[in-house]
């Protein structure tokens, strides 16, 4: 079942491993500097998308000022869904909070209002419906990886499951 989401209800949480979690509503998002991707996505079922489009916040941004010793993230979903990363493969310019493709708001279906985008990773790893960034210091495996999706997903490595 696809969520619909409500924008005047919607937070966007960084937490955990953190001397402050921030809390951001719609309107706080937006007010951020803005960031744009402009490129592929590959999704582990084998396809990919070229010369995608869309529009948010990096999450640098959302970073910017937060002390941690963290060197892992879980992105949490509205639904409670959740994906790990290592926190180097969503800073440095690698990652976005969007909410915008092509110009237009993102469609629930392709997780509006809000998603994480990591393009340089299979497209499981870009959390839909995304609601907190939850800094870590261990890794945590996320929803799929428990169930035997590998642990790090590169789409150039065709890191699709554990031991590929």
């Amino acid at each position: 079942m696809t969520p619909r989401l409500g924008t005047a209800s919607w937070t966007f949480t960084v937490d955990g491993l953190v001397e402050r979690p921030t809390i951001w509503t719609w309107d706080e998002i937006h007010a951020l500097p803005a960031s744009s991707y402009r490129g592929d996505i590959h999704c582990v079922t084998t396809w990919s998308k070229l010369d995608m489009h869309f529009d948010g916040v990096s999450v640098d941004t959302l970073l910017d000022g937060v002390e941690t010793a963290a060197e892992h993230v879980v992105a949490v979903a509205d639904h409670g869904y959740t994906t790990n990363l290592p926190l180097e493969d969503v800073t440095g310019g690698r990652a976005w909070v969007v909410d915008t493709f092509d110009g237009q708001p993102l469609e629930p279906e392709h997780g509006g209002p809000a998603r994480l985008l990591v393009p340089h990773l299979y497209l499981w790893k870009s959390a839909k419906w995304l609601r907190e960034l939850r800094l870590l210091s261990d890794d945590e495996p996320g929803f799929w990886e428990t169930l035997g999706y590998h642990n790090y997903g590169d789409p150039w490595r065709e890191q699709r499951y554990w031991g590929d």
